[in-house]
């Protein structure tokens, strides 16, 4: 027997191209299958992300509740490394500039690193991230 092996994260949507093109333009994947309800998005790190429409999961599911229920609060977050404090600062403007929502600007964090923190197109937080020079 094998062992498990992470391949990917789908994150559920009820805009799905609205959310591909954000995750597209303001953080630079590169899109592998675009679909109406579907898109896979190739991170450069050997992980999918996917944006499934929110809807579409019932049917995969025998029909699950929570598919079914209006969304709350936060569910995942993703959280990008670069490469520099600087990196962290010009890509955190980039995203917000391409459409992310400014939720906590980038400044250095207690456990060692420079953090900001934006929005997506459905309000899903996510972090950008570099580990500050020793």
């Amino acid at each position: 027997m094998t062992g498990i092996v992470f391949e990917g994260v789908t994150m559920l949507a009820d805009d799905v191209a609205g959310m591909a093109e954000f995750y597209e333009h303001a953080l630079g994947f590169e899109v592998a299958v675009r679909e109406a309800d579907y898109v896979a998005l190739g991170t450069g790190a050997g992980v999918r992300l996917a944006i499934f429409r929110r809807s579409g999961m019932g049917r995969h599911t025998h029909d699950h509740p929570s598919f079914r229920e209006p969304r709350r609060g936060q569910a995942v977050e993703l959280n990008f490394a670069c490469a520099s404090p600087e990196e962290v600062r010009t890509r955190y403007a980039e995203v917000v500039a391409r459409g992310g929502v400014a939720v906590a600007e980038p400044v250095e964090r207690d456990w060692g690193q420079i953090a900001g923190f934006f929005a997506d197109p459905e309000g899903n937080v996510h972090s950008l991230f570099a580990d500050l020079p020793a």
